[in-house]
């Protein structure tokens, strides 16, 4: 079974390079996850001290982004990355990262590590993502109405617990049984999801959870989703030899940082050429590999706009 092809840092920095590189923190991933939930609190207070249409969309989109940056750091987590000791590491990304928009921390390492072992290959568990680029205009504007409408969110997180009871019926297995499993798929998600509603029923806010947490969550959360996973692999060959080319690096303005792809999540073709780096470390790396002319045979994009228009060109 062929793996990815590889890189080693010994191939491109001195050892005095790599070590900061590659050097965990005890307290920047900390950090960042604090980041993520005190944007989420200042732009739902935004919308609560000055409720307008307006003030939704940016809180919407603030909210859904930090959502999305929170998955990111539950992959860095994935990554053993976010914590030098390894068990604050993993109930930090589990249950401030993953469970809050119903992650997994185990059960998406397992997965996103075959990702990283045959990237771009036939084996690759999220080729399917990328496969079908390019793809029409329309095509495109079609998934972003589905995500924008919620039907992306219905399919990927609700429809799934639904067929498991119907499915389980037509097997004949007890509804008890079939519940129980449902339960503790969803129970992490349930339990963080209990603490906020709580949270904010206690001051008066009861409707701040489906407005400022599911909404963003069922809309805005899938359209970014999607729009990064195109950046990061969409019309890149299939079983690509080159270890520089598996994956893109897209420029981005701090507009797109806020609303689209939060905490260095641009950098994919360094994370996949090291994928024990850190996030916040990503940017000194892409920096020393410029210094060195690498960054000129790396695959790279000079904004998302770029990438949508090369992943939309196929013809009507």
């Amino acid at each position: 079974m062929p793996v990815a092809a590889r890189v080693k840092p010994a191939d491109f920095f001195t050892p005095e390079e790599w070590a900061p590189l590659a050097a965990r923190s005890r307290s920047r991933g900390l950090w960042l996850v604090a980041h993520a939930w005190l944007v989420i609190v200042a732009a739902g207070a935004l919308f609560v001290a000055f409720p307008n249409p307006l003030t939704l969309v940016v809180a919407v989109m603030l909210i859904g982004a930090r959502q999305l940056g929170l998955a990111i750091l539950m992959h860095d987590a994935a990554h053993g990355c976010l914590h030098p000791d390894l068990k604050v590491n993993d109930w930090v990304g589990q249950w401030l990262c993953g469970a809050p928009t119903n992650g997994e921390l185990l059960r998406y390492r397992d997965y996103h590590l075959g990702h990283h072992k045959f990237a771009q290959q036939a084996e690759d568990p999220d080729l399917g993502l990328s496969a079908p680029f390019p793809i029409t205009r329309q095509s495109l504007w079609r998934k972003a109405v589905r995500d924008l409408t919620g039907q992306t969110f219905y399919k990927q997180r609700i429809k799934p617990s639904l067929d498991a009871f119907r499915d389980g019926a037509k097997k004949g297995v007890p509804f008890r049984k079939t519940a129980r499993g449902v339960y503790r798929f969803w129970r992490p998600f349930l339990i963080v999801n209990g603490i906020i509603i709580l949270a904010t029923s206690l001051i008066g806010l009861w409707w701040a959870w489906p407005v400022l947490w599911l909404l963003p969550m069922a809309t805005w959360y899938p359209l970014i989703t999607r729009l990064r996973n195109i950046a990061e692999h969409a019309c890149v060959a299939k079983d690509e030899p080159d270890p520089l080319r598996h994956a893109r690096t897209t420029r981005a303005g701090w507009l797109a940082r806020a609303v689209l792809a939060p905490y260095y999540v641009n950098y994919h073709c360094e994370h996949h050429m090291f994928m024990h780096v850190p996030c916040w470390n990503l940017p000194a790396t892409n920096r020393l590999l410029a210094a060195k002319g690498v960054t000129e045979r790396m695959l790279t994009a000079p904004s998302y706009v770029a990438v949508l228009g090369m992943a939309s060109s196929k013809a009507a």
